[in-house]
């Protein structure tokens, strides 16, 4: 973990190794998060789309998962039908 120091006008140096590792150059941009009780510095890819390209491909088929969570609320609406007037329903 390294320490650095804010300047009164709130600038802050990014150590040379880290920015080496992060690939952060004259010009990069940073997004800055507050998460309450800390705040973490991002970079930001100049082609956000094609840096994320790929991300979710060994990942769960989010339509699969989408479908699944489709068919337990319909399940669970049937059943709650039955319980509240009982056989099947009409369609």
């Amino acid at each position: 973990m390294k320490t650095v120091t804010v300047s009164k006008k709130g600038w802050i140096v990014i150590p040379a190794d880290l920015r080496k590792k992060y690939h952060l150059e004259p010009g990069t941009k940073v997004m800055v998060m507050d998460f309450g009780d800390g705040v973490t510095l991002f970079p930001v890819p100049e082609n956000p789309i094609e840096a994320f390209r790929g991300m979710l491909k060994d990942g769960p088929s989010l339509t699969e998962v989408l479908l699944e969570e489709r068919k337990r609320d319909i399940e669970l609406e049937e059943a709650k039908f039955r319980r509240l007037f009982g056989g099947e329903k009409e369609i």
